[in-house]
């Protein structure tokens, strides 16, 4: 009895581990606006964006999403022109709005997102990082027909999509 239940738990465990990184599962799928993502436990939110907008050359898009995260928010700050990050452990993403721009040839996504944790507090702002925690996020992007690029912008220090003629 004893051997059955070290068994069952490591299979469990294994189990759980290769649901964390899950590399053959889809990420996205095609739908008539663009592409509708859900991404799992431990998948970089930022990064697939990014692996998308390669893999299917997105020339531009802006997306929308939900679900469970552990997130880094960052303030910038005009006078330093640097990000003032802040954690977020195991919340729920309650919106995540951004773009998909390119820069210096590869993606460049710019993203903002609220969450609440159990107290119902939300906190929000400019994401720095993020991964999935416990659940999913589900992520629809939609596709645009212009390529855009993202330009830092003087004085502002900062990244700024160009939807005219600019120059760097």
């Amino acid at each position: 009895m004893k051997l059955y239940h070290l068994i069952f738990i490591l299979m469990a465990t294994l189990n759980a581990n290769a649901q964390k990184t899950q590399p053959n599962i889809a990420r996205y799928t095609k739908v008539p606006a663009g592409y509708l993502m859900v991404l799992r436990q431990g998948d970089d939110i930022l990064k697939e964006i990014e692996n998308l907008a390669v893999a299917e050359n997105i020339p531009s898009a802006t997306f929308t999403g939900m679900g469970f995260v552990n997130i880094t928010f960052g303030f910038f700050d005009f006078k330093t022109k640097k990000y003032a990050p802040k954690d977020f452990k195991d919340m729920e993403l309650a919106s995540l709005n951004g773009s998909i721009a390119w820069q210096k040839g590869k993606p460049s996504i710019h993203a903002h997102g609220v969450v609440t944790g159990k107290d119902f507090m939300a906190y929000g702002g400019h994401i720095l990082n993020g991964s999935v925690s416990t659940g999913s996020v589900e992520i629809m992007v939609t596709v645009h027909d212009k390529k855009l690029e993202r330009i830092l912008e003087q004085p502002l220090g900062a990244n700024v999509l160009c939807v005219g003629n600019c120059m760097e």
